[in-house]
């Protein structure tokens, strides 16, 4: 459950498969208490059984910031740990965070089949529900696993490490994780990455980085995305920059289309210095 944020899991696990592998999902009552189970069936047989309590006796303030602190301090622990995986391993690992809609995994797929002969790409797709996006990044050419969050707005640490044990992520390889929709929780929770990617599009309004600015101020990279829209619409690129520069002077920025794919060549060299930073 997200205490932290409020978006709320209780009782409910997230799912994480490949494709192809279906989760059979069904809830029952018990003497009044609700069990919910999650049954997964692909390659192997995998059953998650969560039983849970749920009794609210009411909380107050102090003990909701307690059990916030706790949350992030536990999600912060395993967030070393898989900052230290990924090292170990030589792994770049991208946290791609944005608003529904900008195109991130579109902006995955081009990268996937521009650069896969030259990379090796896994990809963690996070979304509340649907096998959509996972199946799309098959269909591009990178191994991919799909994490469904259910009630919940973000992914975790603790998530991230299961889904990285279940895609087997190669040594040297770039780990695309692909965050649930959304500018708020997101931005909390850190998830062992190596960079933060906040990509936003031309038809969200310039003044997003000032309207949800932590998450901005946690990035290292911003994508400005569908610049081939420009001609159509009252966007100030420039303003954008100014606004997401206000709130933190050190991102770097790239301006593209992956329609069209200009400005593409841009992102991709930034992924082969992030990669590679020796040979820069």
């Amino acid at each position: 459950m997200c205490d932290s944020c409020g978006c709320g899991q209780a009782g409910k696990e997230p799912t994480i498969l490949k494709p192809g592998e279906e989760s059979h999902h069904h809830t029952h009552t018990h003497d009044g208490v609700e069990h919910t189970h999650d049954h997964h069936h692909g390659d192997g047989h995998h059953h998650d059984h969560d039983h849970t309590h749920d009794h609210d006796h009411g909380h107050s303030h102090e003990r909701r910031l307690e059990i916030e602190q706790d949350v992030l301090g536990r999600n912060n622990l395993l967030a070393e740990r898989n900052r230290g995986f990924f090292e170990a391993k030589n792994v770049l690992a991208l946290n791609l965070v944005s608003s529904p809609g900008s195109g991130k995994t579109s902006l995955l797929e081009r990268t996937i089949r521009d650069q896969g002969k030259k990379l090796s790409f896994f990809i963690i797709e996070g979304d509340q529900q649907t096998m959509n996006d996972a199946n799309r990044i098959k269909e591009a050419g990178a191994p991919v696993v799909q994490v469904n969050t259910g009630e919940g707005c973000h992914l975790d640490a603790d998530m991230v490490n299961r889904a990285v044990k279940k895609l087997e992520v190669e040594d040297g390889a770039i780990l695309m994780i692909e965050n649930v929709g959304n500018l708020v929780c997101p931005a909390m929770f850190d998830l062992g990455e190596s960079s933060r990617v906040v990509i936003m599009s031309v038809t969200e309004g310039e003044d997003k980085p000032l309207k949800y600015p932590y998450m901005f101020q946690s990035s290292d990279l911003c994508i400005i995305n569908k610049t081939d829209l420009l001609p159509y619409l009252d966007f100030d690129l420039e303003q954008a920059r100014k606004y997401a520069e206000q709130v933190n002077p050190k991102l770097e920025f790239i301006e593209l289309s992956v329609k069209t794919g200009e400005g593409m060549d841009s992102w991709y060299d930034w992924l082969g210095q992030a990669a590679n930073p020796s040979q820069v």
